[in-house]
């Protein structure tokens, strides 16, 4: 059952997955630059790696604590001033971050990407419900990953576009700041750093024009409390948010899988960098990464659900994700990366596959549902800080902990594709 009337014309249809389109872009392109920012922050700041990772943690804990609020503003906003709302507070945080980062005040950019996590937080716990009702929701995976595509292009241009003007040449450039004396080492980091002012100003100016289309955009009004409920199955109507167990084990399964999403995706520049390879190299990683979950993407739009169910693919991504993560700690260098950058095939449709099984059947619940679902986005933070601190203390064991934290991720990921996803559920509904 779709969120918008029958008589919704096609074109109408197609305008509104084209404007959701684009905001799954600005999604990508704000939540994969981030790969790229720990190698930028490491140098600029003069920080470790732990600490540079808290460009992740501080990023990703905001969905946590914002995405009830986030809920809460879009029950009073609606739907098209939620989203501009969103895109605007996104900017004030790109612009805080782009001007903090340029004073080299650390804490400054930390709090300024805290924000732009704050408007990804309104706009993730608006669009991605929409989208999943937006039509029929047997086929929600098939349009997430319609989604998605749009989303990893962004991410494959990220890493790019900050790689060529900001991080050109910054092998180069660390070996000079290590052998500089400590005013020429300053000098050097005030001129880094104040590269990365200008892309910001961009980002910050492309959202606010992206937030007044918004306003102003086609874009109808959902009712997700009509258009996601379950057929009445003999018991009474559920009065709580508390009795729909399959959602609480989905929003432990989107945590686990954020995090292993962000380790694939962020984490792998330092996971290569950890084999010798070289800085100029290792900051273009995440985009190898993300051009496999594109492919996975264009390849579960293809198959699901005409071949195969959201939740059985879900649980062939799971298996995939192990085996990958096994290739990648049997081996070592360029190999071991490319199966860490493989990850993304295998998390591609993990997302379009477990948002929509943890909210189906919501009905009025819909909305908090995906708040809380987007709370468990918090997995990006917690789970590279801990393969961070833990590579610190075991350098020399670095694969073993990122197999460690790995595997145990995928095989609940696992078991909510095959079990978790029906849990509470009277059998045959």
């Amino acid at each position: 059952m779709s969120a918008v009337p029958d008589s919704t014309p096609r074109t109408s249809m197609a305008s509104s997955i084209a404007i959701v389109g684009v905001l799954f872009f600005i999604i990508g392109f704000c939540t994969w630059i981030n790969g790229p920012l720990i190698t930028f922050v490491k140098l600029a700041f003069d920080v470790n790696e732990v600490s540079a990772f808290l460009v992740l943690m501080v990023f990703y804990l905001s969905y946590f604590f914002l995405a009830l609020p986030a809920s809460w503003i879009l029950g009073r906003t609606g739907m098209k001033k939620g989203l501009a709302l969103s895109l605007a507070v996104m900017a004030v945080g790109a612009m805080a971050f782009g001007e903090f980062a340029t004073q080299r005040w650390f804490g400054g950019a930390l709090a300024g990407l805290f924000v732009i996590g704050g408007g990804m937080a309104l706009l993730q716990t608006a669009v991605n419900p929409y989208i999943s009702i937006l039509g029929p929701i047997e086929g929600a995976a098939q349009r997430i990953a319609l989604m998605g595509i749009c989303n990893k292009i962004a991410g494959i241009l990220a890493p790019v576009i900050i790689g060529t003007f900001v991080l050109h040449g910054i092998g180069d450039l660390e070996a000079q700041v290590q052998a500089a004396d400590a005013a020429t080492k300053a000098d050097l980091l005030n001129t880094f750093a104040a590269k990365i002012h200008t892309p910001y100003m961009v980002i910050a100016g492309v959202l606010l024009l992206v937030a007044v289309g918004v306003l102003f955009s086609p874009l109808p009004e959902v009712q997700p409390d009509q258009a996601n409920a379950v057929a009445n199955d003999g018991k009474a109507a559920k009065r709580s948010i508390f009795q729909f167990p399959h959602l609480w084990l989905g929003v432990m399964c989107l945590f686990v899988y954020v995090g292993v999403e962000v380790m694939a995706g962020d984490a792998i520049g330092t996971y290569g960098n950890a084999f010798g390879l070289p800085l100029d190299q290792t900051k273009l990683f995440t985009s190898y990464t993300l051009f496999a979950m594109l492919v996975g993407y264009v390849i579960g739009l293809l198959v699901i659900p005409r071949f195969i169910s959201q939740e059985k693919y879900l649980a062939v991504s799971a298996v995939l994700g192990v085996v990958f993560t096994l290739g990648a700690y049997f081996t070592h260098g360029y190999v071991s990366v490319g199966f860490v950058a493989a990850l993304g095939f295998a998390n591609a449709m993990m997302w379009p596959a477990i948002f929509p099984l943890a909210i189906r059947g919501l009905g009025r619940f819909t909305q908090i549902g995906s708040a809380l679902l987007v709370m468990g986005i918090a997995g990006g933070a917690i789970i590279p800080q801990a393969f961070a601190l833990l590579k610190h203390a075991y350098p020399e064991h670095f694969q073993l902990v990122f197999a460690a934290l790995m595997i145990p991720c995928y095989l609940y990921i696992l078991y909510f594709g095959t079990v978790g996803h029906n849990a509470g559920k009277a059998r045959g509904a």
